[in-house]
Parts: C-alpha cells; structure tokens; sequence
C-alpha cells in the first residue's frame, strides 16, 4: 500500500469537527510513523477500512450488530491484499453483507475514526485508524450475516440514533442527512 497516496488522500478529506480534525491528523501521524502502517503485525494499530453504505434512495443506512463489540455500526474491517483503501472498504462491505453490488459514491474519504481495540487472546490492546468511505446499494436485496455480527439492517437514517450512540456512527448520520436531506 502506498504511504503517498493515502497521505494525499488524507490531506484532501476535510473533517466535520475538531474532534475528527484530531483523529485524521493522528492517522496522517501514524502513516507517516510506521512502514507497515497497514499490517495487523503492527501492534500499536493499523488502518482499516470501513463503509458506511446508504440506500439508493439514500434514506437507509446499513448497519451490522458487531459481535465481538456488541454494538451497530457501519461495514469495516482489516486492510489485506487490497490495492487501497477504497478497495479494501468496498471488500469489507461485500463480504460482512453478502452484497454483490455495492458502489462507491465518491473515491474520496467520506469520515475518519481512531478507536481502541481491547486486548484480546490473539493480540495485545491496539488502535484501528479507520478511513471510511461511502457507498450506495439496493436495500431490496438480500443480506447474509457474517462470523463477524450478529445481525445486520438496514436502518432508517434518522433512526439510527435510537440503536447506538456512537459517536462516529451518528458522525456519519449527520454528514448523510446534511448531504442529501437539507430541508
């Protein structure tokens, strides 16, 4: 994976708040800090890459209900063979979803998270420096839950709040509802 690239790709996101503002400047840090920035073998943290997919009518969200953190949030997972970040979103959500048509809105990063992991049997505490991107698909066709959650759903955008309070996740819902539900 290119360091330069997800640098420039990083430096042109523009964050919603000085709360993502700090995140992406810790992620650009991190990229800059490690060479193996994307690989789970780096035990302070690696990129992953996420997808918050919306319906075509872009009245939906979907949502998986993670099973290792008990909570909704959006599509993601670890960076593997992909070419780039992008890549590695739209892979995450085809394989957590069972959807074969999934398509990117923009090739733009659509919102920036750093979050711990606990640690685990397999791996010491880290930090997913997540870059997430945005998607459309056709919430009339059939989803197939991963390993990985324990259910999925589309949601309605303005709903989303009653399921989670993630912070990041409602973020995302308020970037969706100003881009395409202005009043």
């Amino acid at each position: 994976m290119n360091r330069e690239q997800i640098l420039q790709l990083l430096n042109n996101h523009q964050p919603a708040d000085a709360h993502e503002t700090r995140m992406l400047e810790d992620i650009k840090q991190f990229v800059r800090s490690y060479d193996n920035f994307h690989s789970r073998q780096q035990l302070a943290g690696h990129l992953t890459g996420s997808a918050w997919v919306i319906s075509e009518d872009r009245t939906h969200a979907l949502l998986t209900y993670h099973g290792k953190f008990h909570c909704w949030v959006q599509l993601g997972g670890h960076v593997e063979q992909d070419a780039d970040m992008l890549s590695a979103a739209l892979r995450e959500a085809c394989e957590e979803s069972g959807l074969a048509d999934v398509t990117p809105l923009s090739d733009q990063i659509f919102d920036v998270d750093v979050h711990a992991i606990p640690a685990n049997p397999k791996e010491p505490a880290h930090f997913h420096y997540d870059i997430r991107f945005l998607f459309a698909a056709d919430r009339s066709l059939p989803l197939v839950v991963s390993s990985e959650s324990k259910d999925l759903a589309w949601v309605e955008i303005e709903k989303i709040a009653e399921l989670t309070s993630e912070e990041s996740v409602l973020r995302m819902v308020r970037k969706t509802v100003s881009q395409y539900h202005r009043r």
